[in-house]
């Protein structure tokens, strides 16, 4: 790689949103308005643990809001991606972008 590319841009990605995971599931989520559960369960291709501590990582970082409630007895979870988390989105999106470009040498200057 040449001395010349500034690779610093990838340090300051969000950790919270670079994870594969918890990628795919802000993806699902910035498609549609809310998801339950078992629903993004199997989008994601996560076990329910899984699926759980990530969520509860993107809670904790204010990116999404999950709503527990019963359905007919059935417990029910919804899950939607929050104003912070779409912005979140934007934000490593631009980052990537950067890393990218920097990386090609196809910055918007050339």
């Amino acid at each position: 790689m040449p001395a010349d590319k500034d690779l610093g841009a990838i340090a300051d990605l969000d950790r919270v949103v670079h994870s594969p995971a918890r990628l795919m599931i802000l993806a699902y989520l910035a498609a549609v308005d809310s998801a339950d559960f078992i629903f993004l369960m199997n989008q994601v291709n996560l076990t329910r643990g899984n699926l759980s501590s990530h969520l509860n990582t993107l809670e904790e970082a204010g990116y999404v809001s999950i709503q527990k409630e019963f359905v007919e007895k059935v417990p029910h979870t919804l899950i939607r991606l929050t104003a912070a988390g779409r912005a979140a989105i934007r934000s490593y999106r631009k980052q990537m972008r950067t890393v990218i470009d920097d990386l090609l040498g196809t910055g918007s200057g050339e």
